[in-house]
């Protein structure tokens, strides 16, 4: 009896062993969204089981939360299918802020059932009724005097007439403010959520409590055409009785300060403004809604400098213990303005906020001595205080410096942050954009620790000024900073990659590459975390495979499409730059203002995304956006090319790097017409307008003849100057004459060759020459182009000490040491070395290829992403006899064709753990 007791239970575990389990679940693909702008939303979870696990059946059960019960309002029944993400809702009409909850159970290849998953929650966005409402502040707009347009770059300050309009701006235009109401709950709370936009940025606290951990919140946009708004449950904060609201207001972009410090630009959308709405709902079924109105109060906050590109000052002595607290004394603060709305619609923010993700410590000190500080003074054009340290903070990054600090109140400590340094070890921002400066003054109550809020700024080393650190002499009585840590900056949205290889120039290039994506992933993909701030666009599509296999995009990515969408023209002109805060105009600027690279984000970004994830929403819902933009194209053409733009930007040679040097402008123009209209025609097949596939695929294919006529030379089969984006773009994208393509990829070899195994290409012509080479089977070339210390190369600014990837090969020539336009090996490195890709017949990576590369001495790689079906993984290693070991893990209910070398045929592998000798 014993023994079958013993079988029994070995077989119940057998086959318990083989049942799926579901594990990650999102809607939208996302984890417990509160305000989803969606009518049916689509499901998703992730499943674990056994080797080989597949899914035949789901069932989905929904419930609504009315406050007192929750009720189950649709079930799916049974339906088969492998479907287990973006599985839409077909049941009732749902009601806009109200809870719903949902679980799924799914059945396995052999029909076995699981158990129901965990129940998880979302809520669909409030109607427009409840979004309406008082916008309050300081000031009236009108009387705050803000100066209309976007056309004031640092260029036309000194101008009378534009000086002028800057200098009848209202004072409290430009001051942070804060905003706080009190109020009471009478009854039990089921559940309470904010809404909230506080424009440019705000920070949000219920009774005394910060309210979420973003920071720069919400994102930027075009305040003319969409406004932010974040939703947060704040059920655990408030409580029956009598409660406050209290909200910190700062700039942000929708209205630059200039000040004396540091600006790219100056633009006004509006003075500072908020909308808010709690909605409380009690035990009992009643609910009521606290809103913004005349009952708010303001006061001047602590802040009394702050500017997205100059810094921030801060005064300790003017902080209000309390202030957002109930029973706080307001009697002294002034009754709110209500003011006119912002432009742009009000819409949930969906994307992640940008939050402090990192910290890192000191990593050396220095003090200046006396010499350095006059020589500095001279140097950084502003007096360097004799008491100044240099700090090395090991990491170059976006963010600002967070200090802890004990002195006298009324002392005041000033930080300088910087990239680099000057000869003279002090901070230097020549490159950068000066002054960018932070101040504290400390209001003398014990330790005091503080960081900016409104400001941030790309830096490795810190200039500290006015304090001593601790355990150092002290003579002066200066304060005393405990501590001081950079935070590093950048937006939430989850990273999901890792890669490391035998190369050490490869496994430091993809951290650079890594740290310099992560330094630029703000609210938009800026250029740069300094000088600029703006949303370049072309690294968008050139750089978006590196940026979908190190980040989870699913949520971010639509907001940048979005973005470009409300930038557009409408003669259907795609700027260069999204949201557009400057318009370029004026001599030697319309190649910044519009060029076609930078432009075809629109068209090819939504297919990446829709190759990862498999969600074809971005070509449907901006289908009308990218054909007028192709549309607006064919009026710029002559004879079916184009000729504007910045062409393949910063190039390689012996020059210092700018406007392209080595291949012609409508070469790089016309092909990305060309490359446009294809995209088109397949996003016309997708929408099922079959018309515009037909005119749009005639129109690619008039291109092509005219931009062989042109630039292709039939003798020497090289095109353009014969440079390596010459023949690397029309090679990737077909467009050579039939029979000719072996001619113009020797060329390209060739090429290659006389420069050492260096590239001569730039920002644009990357990806397209890695791409080439690949795809033509000549990635050991590849790796001897980057497998070293020289420039151009990844290496070069690895034994320079760069820790981000900078903005030229050499790091001494450029302006930016923190770039990641040139993070285009990447793609390579996860698409080659490893080998993931995407099956280009069934996107979204349910089934994937798998086929890794094993070039030059590597001995070993390994890397990983994150699908929505959960982890993937490739590891390989070459023994010393040659033979050749990898190891495969793809996620349940997911099945890949992996190719090793020498494979004629695919693999075909199923779900689990695999180890493959060949």
């Amino acid at each position: 009896m014993k023994r079958f007791l013993i079988l029994l239970c070995s077989v119940a575990f057998a086959v318990a062993s083989h049942a799926l389990e579901v594990t990650r679940m999102t809607v939208e693909m996302s984890e417990n969204p509160l305000a989803l702008e969606v009518s049916a939303p689509r499901f998703g979870w992730q499943l674990t089981g056994a080797a080989g696990a597949e899914q035949s059946a789901y069932r989905i059960e929904l419930f609504r939360d009315d406050g007192k019960k929750q009720r189950r309002v649709w079930d799916s029944g049974r339906v088969r299918s492998s479907q287990s993400q973006l599985v839409r809702y077909h049941g009732p009409e749902l009601i806009p802020a109200d809870r719903y909850f949902w679980r799924v159970k799914v059945w396995d290849e052999n029909g076995k059932e699981s158990l129901w998953s965990p129940r998880s929650e979302f809520r669909i966005a409030p109607d427009a009724a409840f979004l309406s409402g008082s916008w309050i502040g300081a000031v009236d707009y009108d009387k705050a005097a803000l100066p209309d347009g976007r056309n004031y770059p640092y260029t036309e300050w000194k101008k009378p007439e534009v000086k002028a309009k800057w200098e009848k701006v209202d004072s409290m235009a430009n001051r942070s403010i804060l905003l706080r109401r009190e109020f009471e709950l009478p009854r039990r709370i089921s559940d309470a959520t904010v809404y909230v936009c506080g424009l440019g940025h705000y920070e949000l606290s219920v009774n005394g409590r910060k309210v979420g951990d973003g920071e720069f919140t919400p994102l930027w946009s075009d305040y003319e055409h969409t406004v932010y708004y974040n939703t947060y449950d704040v059920t655990s904060l408030v409580k029956k009785g009598e409660n406050a609201i209290g909200v910190l207001l700062g700039n942000g972009f929708y209205n630059v300060v200039r000040g004396d410090r540091y600006s790219k630009l100056q633009i006004g959308f509006g003075p500072e403004t908020l909308w808010l709405k709690m909605l409380v709902r009690y035990t009992d079924g009643s609910s009521e809604v606290i809103s913004t109105d005349a009952a708010w109060k303001y006061d001047l906050s602590p802040i009394t400098f702050h500017s997205m590109y100059g810094g921030e000052d801060y005064d300790a002595r003017l902080e209000q213990y309390g202030w957002n607290l109930p029973g706080f004394d307001d009697h002294r603060w002034k009754n709110v303005v209500e003011q006119r709305a912002p432009k742009g619609r009000l819409t949930s923010q969906l994307a992640p906020p940008v939050k402090i993700m990192e910290h890192f410590g000191v990593r050396s000190s220095h003090k200046l001595t006396a010499e350095e500080v006059e020589k500095a003074s001279v140097s950084t054009k502003r007096v360097v205080d004799p008491s100044a340290i240099m700090l090395d903070m090991g990491q170059n990054l976006a963010g600002f410096p967070e200090i802890s600090v004990k002195g006298r109140a009324g002392q005041k400590v000033t930080m300088v942050v910087a990239e680099s340094m000057t000869a003279e070890n002090a901070a230097n921002q020549k490159q950068t954009g000066r002054q960018h400066i932070y101040t504290y003054t400390l209001k003398g109550d014990g330790v005091e620790t503080w960081h900016p809020r409104f400001s941030y700024y790309g830096f490795r080393y810190i200039q500290l000024e006015g304090a001593v650190l601790a355990g150092e002499p002290n003579p002066d009585k200066l304060p005393v900073v405990e501590d001081i840590r950079s935070c590093f900056i950048y937006n939430s949205a989850p990273e999901v990659s890792e890669f490391d290889c035998s190369s050490p120039v490869l496994t430091a290039a993809h951290r650079l590459i890594r740290n310099a994506e992560r330094s630029n992933m703000q609210s938009v993909f800026t250029d740069c975390p300094h000088r600029e701030k703006l949303g370049w666009l072309e690294q968008v599509h050139l750089n978006g495979p590196s940026l979908l296999f190190n980040y989870d995009l699913t949520a971010y990515l639509p907001k940048v499409i979005h973005d470009i969408s409300d930038s557009q023209r409408a003669d259907g002109m795609v700027p260069s730059i999204a949201p557009q805060y400057i318009i370029f105009q004026g001599p030697g600027m319309d190649a910044f203002a519009e060029s076609p690279e930078w432009g075809a984000t629109l068209l090819v970004a939504p297919w990446m995304y829709y190759e990862t994830y498999g969600d074809d929403s971005l070509i449907r819902d901006y289908y009308p956006q990218m054909k007028a933009y192709v549309d607006y194209l064919g009026t710029r053409a002559d004879g079916n090319l184009i000729d504007f733009g910045l062409g393949d930007w910063y190039d390689y040679g012996d020059f210092r790097a700018g406007f392209s040097r080595n291949t012609p402008v409508g070469l790089v123009a016309s092909a990305h017409y060309y490359m446009d209209l294809g995209y088109i025609a397949k996003a016309a097949r997708l929408v099922g307008n079959d018309a515009d596939a037909v005119k749009y695929s005639r129109l690619a294919g008039e291109v092509r003849e005219a931009f062989n006529r042109k630039y292709f030379n039939a003798s020497t089969c090289d095109y353009g100057t014969g440079s390596q984006t010459s023949n690397a773009l029309p090679l990737f994208l077909d467009m050579v004459p039939e029979g000719t393509r072996d001619a113009v990829l020797a060329n390209l070899i060739g090429d290659i060759r006389e420069h050492g195994d260096r590239l001569t290409t730039g920002d644009v012509g990357n990806r397209y020459l890695f791409r080439t080479l690949a795809d033509n089977g000549l990635d050991s070339l590849m790796y001897r182009m980057h497998n070293h210390y020289e420039a151009p190369g990844y290496g070069f600014q690895l034994k320079f000490g760069a820790t981000t990837l900078t903005e030229q090969w050499d790091p001494r020539q450029g302006s930016s040491w923190n770039h990641f336009m040139m993070g285009q090996i990447d793609e390579w490195l996860f698409r080659s070395l490893v080998g993931i890709q995407s099956d280009p017949e069934r996107p979204g990576m349910q089934h994937m290829i798998i086929r890794p590369s094993v070039v030059g001495d590597l001995s070993h790689v390994r890397g990983k992403t994150r699908t929505l079906y959960g982890d993937v993984t490739v590891e390989w290693s070459r023994a010393s006899d040659g033979k050749i070991t990898c190891e495969v893990a793809i996620p349940a209910n997911t099945t890949a064709d992996l190719y090793l070398p020498g494979d004629i045929s695919p693999r075909k592998i199923s779900s689990g753990h695999h180890i493959i000798k060949n």
